[in-house]
């Protein structure tokens, strides 16, 4: 995808969400964004690093954790909740890595899932999470002490310019010298170690990055929802954001918000209609998906447009040298006539 598609993409998105509060739901909208953010977060880690984490949800829940007791116990602000709730979820996500890194493919996999479940039960059993009642009755309190965040719209353009900056900070990693890095391990770790770059590090460097953006959602969550519960933490949520990016598209920067949106909207509408088959009917769109999107939404979108792109430059090409053919025979038709008329 082109800068400038890119820079487009990025001013319509720019656009609808400055408006969608006043078309649809803004609380619906509010989770949009949160998993948006979460799943665009799994998708620096799985879709630029290659490392497939089945535990992710932990970092989203112990941070909806921290920024629910911060704010309800401990009296924070709901910037400061937030920013709690960032830091914890990025020192889990430094503890993790620093356990997982060592391994790949399946088993780094298997790790993130085993720490992820240990952490559910740590929740569980902890007094301070409410248990499987949870922390409920946050209040949402005042942004920088004067901003009512009781008000669903001023809520919802928090919610939005976090998920901006969020968004903004992931496409920066992934455009920068380090995310070219984290490509390259995706692609072929061992040559990148044959180059001399430490792989571990940068490996981990993006764990911790994604388990921090990932814990920014689930802070923000919890003072939208005004509560934080097991099943932000439940292995469950960990399927529901790899399904979102697999379905709005692997590695590619608008796939993760398409996807969020898609799922989330899905079980909006079904929940209350389809009940306890709803799981069945997201792992039927999923089964869909992989063989019938296997690029995902936006990634099936952008071969499409690359593909009538290079048509249109080869159609181009084709005429243009067309035309310089037709104009040379031209020219030496007339000097052949030339020649003839002056023997």
């Amino acid at each position: 995808m082109s800068s400038r598609t890119r820079l487009l993409g990025c001013i319509l998105l720019l656009i609808c969400g400055a408006i969608v509060p006043f078309a649809i739901y803004p609380i619906l909208a509010m989770k949009v964004l949160c998993f948006a953010l979460f799943a665009c977060a799994f998708n620096l880690l799985l879709g630029y690093t290659g490392l497939l984490s089945f535990g992710h949800a932990v970092f989203f829940g112990a941070a909806a954790y921290v920024s629910a007791y911060s704010i309800k116990v401990w009296g924070f602000p709901p910037e400061l909740g937030i920013l709690a709730a960032v830091v914890a979820a990025a020192v889990l996500g430094l503890g993790f890595g620093l356990l997982a890194i060592r391994c790949s493919g399946i088993y780094f996999a298997m790790i993130t899932l085993a720490l992820a479940q240990m952490m559910y039960f740590v929740f569980l059993q902890s007094p301070f999470t409410g248990g499987e009642d949870g922390l409920q009755g946050v209040q949402r309190g005042l942004l920088f002490g004067f901003i009512d965040l009781s008000n669903d719209v001023n809520l919802y353009y928090l919610v939005f310019a976090i998920f901006v900056f969020g968004f903004w900070l992931i496409h920066r990693v992934i455009q920068s010298p380090f995310g070219q890095i984290l490509k390259a391990i995706r692609e072929n770790e061992s040559r990148v170690i044959s180059l001399g770059y430490q792989a571990a590090r940068y490996k981990l460097l993006a764990f911790v990055l994604s388990a921090a953006l990932a814990g920014l959602a689930g802070g923000t969550k919890a003072v939208v929802f005004q509560f934080a519960t097991l099943s932000d933490a439940h292995w469950q949520t960990s399927g529901e954001v790899v399904l979102m990016t697999l379905l709005g598209g692997l590695g590619t920067v608008f796939g993760p918000l398409i996807g969020a949106a898609i799922v989330v909207t899905l079980q909006n509408a079904l929940a209350d209609k389809v009940g306890a088959l709803l799981p069945v009917i997201m792992g039927v769109i999923f089964i869909v998906c992989v063989l019938l999107f296997r690029r995902g939404i936006a990634g099936e979108f952008a071969a499409f447009y690359q593909s009538r792109l290079a048509a249109r430059r080869a159609d181009a090409n084709r005429r243009k040298s067309l035309g310089a053919s037709r104009k040379g025979g031209g020219a030496r038709g007339a000097d052949g006539s030339a020649r003839e008329a002056n023997p």
